[in-house]
């Protein structure tokens, strides 16, 4: 993969200037060969496993942003779903292997690890079901590891069992971890159509059809598309698209580049590149922000699906052109709480939940880091979870929810995160009840278009 001297003096001014970094190298790791009927030798086993493929990765990573310039925020690990090794492990056993996931990132120096994760779209499982019934302790016990539950996908329908049981989980989580605002809700994602090599954080997990360990980099970027469309002011939306295509072509060059570094210092294949535009904190670092120099004035008024549609689509094209090896989610992230912009629109009132809700059936990758009064329901917040659902399995793309019911919050109150999980508005949701709908359990089936074979 050549790379010419004009890409590296562009590449240094979207650096230096625009916000450009890689947002994550995550190595992914299969642990499938750690199960054991002896707990104790399946949680040393994981542990091992983990630490030794992943001893050198935080080295490797720092030497290589050093080398090239180029900020890499984070270092994770993914690993393989848990429930799927958990075999007759008790409750307890799985709060105590999630510690253990915990403290083989500490001692890594890694910043996340995913991979707590159970797939029951279709049914749940012994091992599945114990696995959930642990989650809200073990993400409250823990720092560092996120977890993902796969609720539904467009060949399967909807879980509805699991998506009553995810409210109550959620719910579960953010009291056990009240006095820091629920956070434990932040690294808890409800998906439709999960991919199997995403790198970002809290949806990753090594899937069953990757290999042995694999390296996935997930860049950022909104800074750079933002600045150059501001150099393009009169552009009409089909030079705004080719301004973005090229930009986005720009940015999966320089993340490609430092995830085959990656990969070849670490002596494992790379993966992929997603090419999803994560916003940050950082002043002129928003999705939100790009939208409306596309034309909308404020993100969440008339116009924002169409602008949201025109964007999402150009990085794609400009990201495929640039790697053969594009995956993950590959799309624009909107979460409120980490981008500026977002926070401004609800906070003006010209987003609300059911706008967001239309956003995500043209982007990735759902409903993100949305804030909600303490008080809310479970089966509110698992009606939320079902429409976002619907929307990816009829669309036959990957959605999500991560919500945070916070205790003691109602609307219009602001909430800090901090770090890169930043603030968040308490968001109205409504004042009807979906209990009815959520308590007849059952599944959803597949639409008609699932049959396509």
């Amino acid at each position: 993969m050549g790379i010419e001297i004009t890409e590296m003096m562009e590449t240094i001014r979207m650096v230096e200037m625009e916000n450009l970094d890689i947002r994550t190298v995550t190595l992914g790791i299969n642990l499938k060969d750690c199960a054991d009927s002896d707990f104790d030798q399946l949680n040393n086993n994981v542990y091992q496993k983990i630490t030794t493929y992943a001893k050198d990765l935080k080295k490797v990573v720092e030497h290589v942003e050093n080398e090239f310039g180029i900020p890499i925020i984070n270092k994770r690990i993914s690993v393989t779903p848990i429930a799927d090794i958990l075999g007759k492990a008790t409750k307890e056993q799985a709060i105590e292997l999630a510690k253990t996931l915990d403290r083989a990132a500490h001692d890594l120096g890694i910043d996340f690890i995913g991979g707590l994760s159970a797939l029951v779209h279709k049914g749940v499982s012994k091992s599945e079901k114990t696995l959930l019934d642990a989650l809200p302790e073990a993400l409250a016990a823990t720092k560092r590891v996120c977890s993902s539950v796969s609720i539904g996908t467009t060949k399967a329908g909807i879980n509805m069992d699991a998506v009553k049981l995810m409210g109550t989980i959620i719910k579960d989580a953010a009291e056990r971890t009240a006095d820091q605002n629920g956070i434990a809700c932040a690294k808890l994602v409800v998906f439709t159509n999960p991919v199997e090599d995403n790198p970002f954080m809290a949806g990753a997990f090594h899937g069953t059809g990757e290999g042995e360990a694999v390296i996935n980099v997930g860049v950022s970027g909104p800074g750079v598309v933002l600045s150059a469309l501001k150099r393009h002011p009169q552009a009409d939306l089909g030079e705004v698209a080719e301004v973005i295509k090229k930009t986005a072509f720009k940015i999966t060059r320089a993340g490609e580049l430092i995830g085959r570094v990656v990969a070849e210092r670490l002596n494992v294949p790379f993966g992929i590149m997603d090419l999803s535009l994560a916003p940050t904190n950082a002043m002129n670092d928003s999705v939100a922000e790009i939208l409306e120099e596309i034309g909308v004035e404020r993100t969440g008024t008339h116009g924002t699906i169409a602008a949201l549609a025109l964007m999402n689509d150009a990085v794609k094209k400009g990201g495929a052109m640039a790697s053969s090896y594009v995956g993950g989610l590959s799309g624009a992230f909107i979460p409120v709480s980490e981008d500026n912009g977002m926070i401004r629109a609800v906070e003006e009132g010209a987003l609300s939940l059911a706008k967001l809700e239309g956003m995500t059936t043209v982007c990735s990758v759902g409903l993100d880091m949305i804030a909600v009064a303490g008080d809310v329901s479970a089966s509110t917040l698992s009606a939320i979870i079902a429409d976002e659902a619907a929307i990816g399995m009829i669309n036959k793309k990957t959605t999500a929810v991560r919500i945070i019911p916070v205790p003691g919050k109602k609307q219009g109150d602001m909430v800090e995160f901090g770090g890169l999980l930043g603030r968040a508005p308490i968001m109205e949701t409504s004042n009807f009840s979906s209990d009815r709908l959520i308590n007849r359990g059952g599944r959803i089936p597949a639409p008609l278009q699932a049959l396509n074979n």
